[in-house]
């Protein structure tokens, strides 16, 4: 099969590879459509010690069952495999479990290939006529939509009486001002530096959309609910300044462990921060239906691109020359 295979930092390389041979209750997919994330960025400027060369990478994937009682079936993946029999997965949140792998993390190969393996519990079937590029963007829209979901448990009102922040606008920070937006979020608002990125966001529909750098930043205590979707110290800092007292940070992005931290306003003003990782396989349904409804609007901020192109399209992302805020890698 051919693959985009990530050799060295900063070089990936269309190749062959041999075909995935599945396990004991895995199926063979072949893959339409898989999604560029913001974790294999990180691998692939060689920042990720849990992915290292050579890999192949990517996690959000659409295809087709190749071979076995469900041929010819379409399915989106769930690309966290859990042991199914711990507290976390037995209570319905697999996404806690000690002994979960994701793909495209060494060991396990990942879809940016024409083949994957996959458990066949983790595949989810795609509903009649939806797009496969669209059904690869199930994946980083559910980590936005239980975000969203541990937001609204979380605070003390209502989402439709809320103002809302979102730092970032990529593909999940796009999404989690779209789920707000869905659940009635009263006011939102939502920051980027990348001027494509804004512009895309505005087009979405995301409400009060403005530049970090040069623009007016959120007020201090305005915001009932901040959602960070970058996870860096300074993104950090502008939560907890603007999070109103007795307000919900939701944490999701991973750019860096440095400080950030104003654990005296936290503590003081009863602000709750709440850490996120990904999704269950409830909200994952839930997502895709979602988007196979037109639930979060049109999704023309999401671009094709076939997988030979993957390097291409992993350098457009990184000099920030694109409006898409997700490139989905699709096999000829």
């Amino acid at each position: 099969m051919k693959a985009l295979v990530y050799t060295n930092p900063e070089e990936l390389t269309h190749r062959n590879e041999a075909d995935p041979i599945p396990e004991t209750g895995e199926v063979l997919i072949r893959v339409e459509a898989a999604g560029i994330c913001g974790s294999d960025m990180h691998a692939f400027h060689g920042h990720d010690e849990r992915r290292f060369p050579p890999l192949i990478l990517g996690h959000e994937a659409a295809g087709t069952i190749a071979a076995g009682p469900r041929k010819g079936e379409r399915v989106v993946v769930n690309p966290l495999m859990t042991c199914g029999q711990c507290d976390a997965c037995l209570s319905g949140r697999s996404n806690l479990c000690a002994k979960r792998q994701i793909i495209g993390m060494n060991p396990r190969e990942g879809a940016f290939a024409q083949y994957l393996r996959m458990p066949e519990r983790n595949l989810v079937t795609m509903p009649d006529g939806m797009d496969p590029v669209h059904a690869a963007a199930t994946e980083p829209v559910a980590t936005a939509w239980h975000a969203v979901g541990l937001a609204e448990r979380a605070s003390a009102r209502p989402l439709a009486e809320c103002r809302a922040l979102v730092l970032g606008a990529g593909a999940v920070g796009l999404t989690a001002g779209l789920v707000l937006a869905h659940r009635g979020c009263a006011g939102l608002r939502v920051g980027d530096t990348n001027a494509l990125r804004r512009k895309t966001a505005i087009a979405a529909g995301c409400g009060d959309v403005y530049d970090p750098i040069n623009d007016a930043g959120p007020e201090d205590n305005g915001f009932d609910v901040v959602i960070d979707a970058v996870g860096g110290r300074i993104t950090r800092q502008t939560a907890v300044a603007a999070v109103k007292p007795g307000g919900v940070i939701v944490h999701i992005g991973l750019m860096d462990n440095q400080d950030g931290l104003n654990v005296r306003k936290i503590t003081l003003q009863e602000v709750t921060f709440v850490g996120t990782y990904t999704y269950t396989m409830v909200d994952f349904r839930a997502t895709m239906a979602a988007l196979h409804a037109g639930a979060l609007g049109r999704l023309d901020w999401i671009e094709a691109r076939p997988l030979a192109a993957g390097l291409a399209a992993f350098r457009d992302l990184d000099a920030g020359r694109t409006a898409a805020a997700k490139i989905v890698l699709q096999p000829q």
